[in-house]
């Protein structure tokens, strides 16, 4: 289970994904004062996680309610890959490959840029 948030530090990322690619072993020397192998070389089983690279394509806002939290807004990048949006689909030849153009954040126009930052 997750540590409970501290809402004192800034937002962060609580988790990140990873799959078992197999496991292994290995030889290490312990370092227990008053254990029976201390000082002594013993063998360990260790799993080998993978990670492969991780690339942030939306983000999920949440408010609190009497009930919990709720989902309060959702934003998806405007420039999502093809080879992310078709996991979204379950026929991808034959659709119109619109996934997520409404909740992508939309980039201000040049106009606006100038405005916002005058």
């Amino acid at each position: 289970s997750f540590p409970r948030d501290d809402k004192s530090k800034p937002c962060h990322l609580p988790a990140f994904m990873g799959h078992k690619a197999g496991m292994t072993h290995i030889l290490r020397e312990v370092d227990r004062v008053g254990s029976r192998s201390h000082k002594k070389e013993v063998v360990e089983a260790v799993s080998i996680i993978e990670t492969p690279p991780m690339v942030a394509v939306g983000v999920v806002g949440y408010k609190e309610t009497p009930r919990g939290k709720r989902t309060f807004k959702t934003v998806f990048s405007q420039h999502i890959s093809d080879e992310c949006k078709w996991r979204f689909y379950k026929n991808w030849y034959r659709s119109k490959k619109k996934a997520h153009t409404r909740t992508a954040q939309k980039r201000p126009h040049q106009a606006r840029k100038k405005s916002i930052a005058a």
